[in-house]
């Protein structure tokens, strides 16, 4: 949680940008009573509903049954756009929903023969930046032992029916609000034979030039009692990459020097979504994970990620092997398979309400500022430029510091609306920084870390 300026900093502006705060600039509240209305509206008991009837479906597999009207993934598509249909349909066809897919699979894939992978698309158009998008995800798809196998009962419950009926609440509450970004609400199909429908996902976005603020993929979110005999339902794992795979050769020589490395978009997600627990939930705690996933396992903001888009995974802290990935069985006394019985409702509806409040907040915060350089070496204090945004909601901008070794924020200023700032006697060598656009609604983008350093 960000901590107040220590006093010993005396912080002033430079007399250039495009303003200079004064005492007469309004500082943004510290939160939005909009949020804590999302919130409340998350149901345990349509999460509940949801799961029961994406179990209901038998198998989800990827290569099950695609005619049928009661079994398979077919069916179990088919019935999440009808849903959104009904969501949209109740606000007015506010949220344009919509199946994407590509034939894929084949030799050298885990898919032996090609198949269409469907996603179910719904999307909030933003009123003031419809191309730029915040977007939650979850999986559609479940698999037995064997992931191959499209006719042996895979309910699915926790993996990933929970991160799919999270999907839909989101929605059902969102689309109450309208939001300058658009928001996106997805489910993803082929995650188990390769991350499929994320690719599609991925690969469409840069085709059409979409400007991704990030992605919470959703893989899980509804498990509370661990293989290890933990049962804890306050906390929950964002799992986010460092930095860009795409980042350049002089990029990365770049962190050696001035540090990065552990500052790419994604660990920024990761950040805001840690901050928004702290700032609205009293009993909900992120475990931020410096990984891009668990070993060895994968999921669909890989995709994203891939493509160069900031993406986070969150999921529950505590898994249970034996109910994932596995045939329905009963072995020596235990009972293997990802069956409803083994889904904590209350704890999947409070991971949907954080999610519903992250791309909430993102949406009505003004877009994140660009070109974001940095300078102060050999000098008494630090100086942050970047280049100014043309938002409706702008308020002004907030600049972020931290210890080297802290994991999150620690000090932050409010500065107004300028595009140059410094902070006399914050020496640039002992701390790192970064800066977000802050809305008139209080609202924030990402932070966004330098990327350049100031001509002296």
């Amino acid at each position: 949680m960000t901590r107040p300026v220590p006093t010993l900093f005396a912080v002033t502006a430079l007399t250039f940008g495009v303003g200079t705060p004064t005492a007469a600039q309004a500082v943004p509240p510290a939160s939005d009573l909009r949020i804590y209305e999302i919130i409340e509206a998350a149901s345990a008991a349509r999460v509940e509903a949801d799961v029961r009837r994406l179990a209901g479906f038998g198998t989800r597999n990827t290569l099950s049954d695609t005619l049928s009207t009661t079994r398979g993934i077919g069916a179990a598509r088919r019935w999440i756009k009808d849903e959104m249909d009904r969501i949209s349909a109740a606000c007015g066809g506010c949220m344009d929903v919509y199946f994407q897919g590509d034939v894929v699979g084949g030799e050298g894939t885990r898919i032996p023969d090609p198949v269409n992978v469907v996603n179910v698309v719904g999307v909030i158009r933003g009123t003031v930046h419809p191309n730029r998008y915040v977007i939650m995800s979850g999986d559609i798809d479940s698999r037995a032992s064997d992931g191959s196998d499209g006719t042996t009962d895979a309910p699915g419950a926790n993996d990933n029916a929970s991160g799919m009926a999270g999907v839909l609440e989101a929605a059902r509450i969102l689309t109450q609000y309208r939001f300058p970004t658009s928001v996106i609400l997805v489910g993803l199909s082929g995650e188990e034979q390769g991350l499929w429908g994320g690719q599609i996902m991925a690969r469409r976005a840069l085709e059409d030039g979409w400007d991704i603020v990030g992605v919470l993929n959703n893989d899980m979110i509804g498990n509370i009692e661990g293989i290890n005999g933990v049962i804890e339902n306050n906390t929950f794992r964002v799992f986010s990459e460092p930095y860009p795979r795409t980042a350049t050769e002089q990029e990365l020589r770049s962190y050696r020097t001035r540090g990065g490395e552990v500052d790419g978009p994604s660990r920024q997600l990761a950040r805001y979504v840690d901050r928004i627990a702290d700032d609205y939930f009293p009993n909900l705690d992120a475990i931020m994970i410096y990984r891009l996933d668990r070993f060895g396992r994968g999921g669909h903001h890989r995709p994203f990620n891939d493509a160069g888009f900031a993406g986070v995974r969150i999921m529950e802290t505590n898994e249970q092997y034996e109910r994932q990935h596995q045939n329905l069985r009963t072995e020596d006394g235990v009972e293997y398979g990802d069956v409803v019985e083994g889904v904590n409702f209350p704890f999947a509806a409070k991971l949907t309400a954080l999610n519903a409040s992250v791309l909430a907040s993102l949406a009505w915060a003004p877009p994140e500022p660009k070109n974001v350089q940095i300078g102060g070496a050999v000098r008494p204090s630090t100086t942050l430029a970047w280049d100014a945004i043309a938002d409706p909601s702008l308020a002004g901008y907030k600049i972020y510091w931290r210890d080297t070794t802290a994991p999150q924020w620690q000090y932050s200023r409010f500065v107004g609306d300028v595009a140059r700032f410094t902070l006399e006697d914050v020496v640039i060598d002992n701390y790192l920084f970064g800066v977000a656009a802050v809305g008139r609604d209080g609202n924030e983008s990402v932070v966004v870390f330098p990327s350049r350093t100031l001509p002296r």
